[in-house]
């Protein structure tokens, strides 16, 4: 067509400069952004890794040497009690373990998703979870009870070490700090006001008697360790920085840094141009990659101007989840299948950069594709059109309305589709229409879709003139009945957000006009319903609604589980001394009948309970494996210092002893097989503090404070 003929890319074609022997990465070397997690990084790990679990296997076998090193420190700082402080500081350990953190971590939560940095809330997340299943593995592994000699004040939950609500306050700030404030002196003063925050923490919880200073060590070693780490790998400053000022969009990387750096070596090694100028351009109409218009030189050092588009994985986890929402919102339209890897972007685009051009499109010559890191960064340079102008702000005539008919008529012809039209990938130079941006064409599209870029590209001349001339020059093109086809099919979300922004701003009804222009045509709905996407649907629900109350439960975990209540296991039955100090007798499992088994313990201030369950037929029958018409039933046993409302309830019994008070609660039906009870034969029994008093005193010299032991 003589048209797209006048508008080809210039005589002198740009092409990378012939590189004898480019260099290579040899197997083996490392790539040029590895995750690093700095000397630091590595010495809070090791530390971690060394100190926390060895001290975690230590304190499982005994507490003595921990207990020798704590007590002193616990003492002189509990000397200091007074009532007044011990209300305040009582009240500050109660809204920071129930309040204060949940709403500090949904808070950051909130502002990280609001300054719409993603990967640092998905890797703050994931820190959280790690911590949430390693914290109580650690504390279950080293089940070290509270301190000795001492009453506790404070409300706690669980075994000590390492300090859970400690180690969760600590990765809350540094997640804070590596989330929201920007590297360098700001970070490092941060860091150190996280340290005094954690300082005053400690004098709070060891004033209180609840926690001992080793276990505030291992905790800070846990939630400071673990999210350093994750954040300087998988968000390091210099790739991924924290800043402030206009709000850009988050598929826009930053190039300077490390990043910067492994982009002008990879662009030299591969392509043998030498970068002098790196600039990020075209950020409002672009929001699949970061484009970079770069100044190079050959060898030979002749300068020139080309662009570059750089792609990386988030941009794959943009396109899936883009392409996800779009089928649940209007079902199948087009081809919705995501690119699965970086490179298969990269690869498509430089294709069918090739393939526009072999078709005579005036397109950006393709220069190659750079690989910044493997399977994870790459970039694909292409000719710049230098002075171009985008059309949303250059002033056309009929030559640019006619070329940019004639490209779609064109594209109709050869089987093709952009998908993306839209100003921002529309250029004017020297008088003549330009396409860019072509990663969304389309081979053999639908009749939709094609449809849909022939009314994209009338509105898009008609914003820079009027609808009537705009159609008029159409019908020279295309028949009124195509015309009309692609005014019905473009509403909504047919048309790019850029362009819709336009006419919004615009005014004059542009596609109102077009549409009285055109025969009547009834408009074609983009609602596509099937099973396929009413499933998909649901599953989507489901799967974001079991994610949301996970990480929601990450902010107010339950820190109260402990080993099963056993009459011989002592640290789980002096934990239930410590946490009900005025009972005399504690109720433990001696030996279950057949079939049952503990599902779960948990004991914090003023509580201690066990679950127990076991499955039946009702016939009288209990079933060691579950299976057929086995029903479950359960038994549940509470322990606190005084005792509710007597229950009308048969299956709720009070069973009293000094200083306390039992609930017993069973859903087995009376009569049905042999129940866990505190009858003779039902595994359930009592065990004297005075046993657990005498037994902490002979193995580490200290007092188990409450009845029998009294405490200053």
């Amino acid at each position: 067509m003589p048209g797209l003929e006048a508008a080809k890319r210039p005589t002198e074609a740009i092409v990378v400069p012939e590189v004898p022997r480019r260099q290579r990465r040899p197997t083996g070397t490392p790539p040029p952004l590895p995750k690093k997690i700095g000397f630091t990084g590595k010495l809070w790990l090791g530390a971690m890794l060394v100190i926390l679990i060895s001290g975690t296997a230590l304190l499982h076998f005994t507490t003595v040497p921990f207990d020798t090193i704590d007590a002193p420190v616990i003492r002189a700082v509990t000397s200091l009690r007074v009532s007044w402080l011990n209300s305040f500081a009582e009240t500050l350990n109660a809204i920071g373990s129930r309040f204060a953190l949940a709403i500090w971590g949904l808070a950051t939560v909130a502002l990280i998703a609001w300054f719409r940095r993603w990967r640092h809330l998905v890797v703050y997340l994931i820190a959280l979870a790690i911590l949430d299943l390693v914290g109580p593995i650690l504390t279950i592994g080293a089940q070290r009870p509270r301190p000795y000699g001492v009453t506790q004040l404070g409300y706690w939950d669980g075994f000590a070490a390492p300090s859970l609500p400690v180690a969760a306050l600590a990765a809350a700030l540094i997640g804070f700090a590596y989330t929201m404030i920007p590297a360098g002196r700001q970070r490092d003063r941060a860091k150190w006001a996280i340290a005094i925050i954690l300082l005053f923490v400690f004098g709070i919880r060891i004033y209180l008697g609840i926690d001992h200073p080793t276990d505030l060590v291992f905790a800070v070693l846990l939630g400071v360790a673990i999210p350093v780490a994750m954040f300087r790998a998988f968000t390091p400053s210099d790739i991924f920085p924290v800043r402030y000022g206009k709000r850009g969009k988050t598929a826009h990387l930053d190039v300077g840094g490390r990043r910067g750096e492994a982009i002008r070596t990879a662009l030299q090694e591969q392509l043998g141009f030498t970068i002098r100028e790196m600039k990020l351009v075209g950020l409002e109409g672009s929001g699949g990659s970061t484009p970079l218009r770069l100044i190079v030189a050959d060898d030979a050092g002749t300068e020139r101007m080309i662009f570059a588009k750089l792609y990386a994985k988030s941009h794959v986890r943009a396109d899936r989840w883009y392409k996800l929402g779009r089928t649940m919102l209007y079902g199948h339209l087009e081809d919705e299948t995501p690119f699965k890897t970086v490179r298969r972007f990269v690869e498509y685009e430089d294709y069918t950069l090739r393939l526009l051009g072999e078709y005579g499109f005036p397109t950006p010559a393709a220069l190659g594709i750079v690989e910044i890191t493997p399977e994870s960064e790459y970039l694909i340079a292409m000719e710049f059109f230098e002075n171009a102008t985008e059309i949303g702000d250059a002033t056309i005539d009929d030559v640019v309305i006619d070329e940019g008919l004639r490209m779609i008529r064109r594209m109709w012809d050869v089987g093709l589709a952009h998908r993306d039209i839209k100003p921002a990938n529309l250029m004017v130079k020297d008088g003549h229409l330009k396409l860019i941006d072509v990663f969304f064409v389309q081979v053999r599209p639908s009749p939709w879709r094609q449809a849909v870029d022939l009314g994209n590209m009338l509105l898009v001349l008609a914003l820079r003139s009027d609808a009537d001339t705009v159609y008029q020059k159409a019908l020279a093109y295309f028949t009124p009945d195509e015309l009309a086809e692609a005014f019905a099919a473009t509403r909504g979300v047919a048309s790019p957000t850029q362009l819709r922004n336009a006419l919004k701003a615009d005014g004059r009804k542009l596609l109102a006009r077009f549409r009285e222009l055109a025969p009547p045509r009834r408009r074609i709905a983009i609602q596509r319903w099937s099973w396929r996407r009413l499933g998909l649907i649901a599953v989507t629900i489901t799967v974001v609604s079991i994610a949301a109350t996970y990480a929601i439960s990450l902010f107010v975990p339950n820190r109260a589980e402990a080993l099963a209540a056993s009459c011989t296991s002592t640290r789980t039955m002096t934990l239930m001394a410590q946490a009900v100090p005025s009972a005399e007798r504690l109720p433990c499992i001696e030996s279950l009948p057949l079939g049952w088994h503990v599902t779960a313990t948990r004991i914090e201030r003023d509580r201690a309970e066990f679950d127990l369950e076991v499955g039946f037929t009702g016939d009288n029958e209990i079933e060691v494996q579950v299976g057929g018409t086995t029903r479950t039933a359960t038994t549940n046993v509470i322990l606190t210092p005084t005792c509710p409302a007597a229950s009308t309830d048969p299956s709720s019994e009070l069973v009293y002893v000094p200083g306390g008070c039992v609930v017993y609660r069973t859903s087995l039906p009376a009569g049905q097989g042999p129940g866990a009870s505190f009858d003779a034969g039902g595994g359930l029994t009592f065990v004297d503090r005075s046993t657990l008093v005498a037994t902490v005193q002979d193995g580490s010299d200290l007092a188990l404070c409450g009845a029998g032991a009294g405490c200053g």
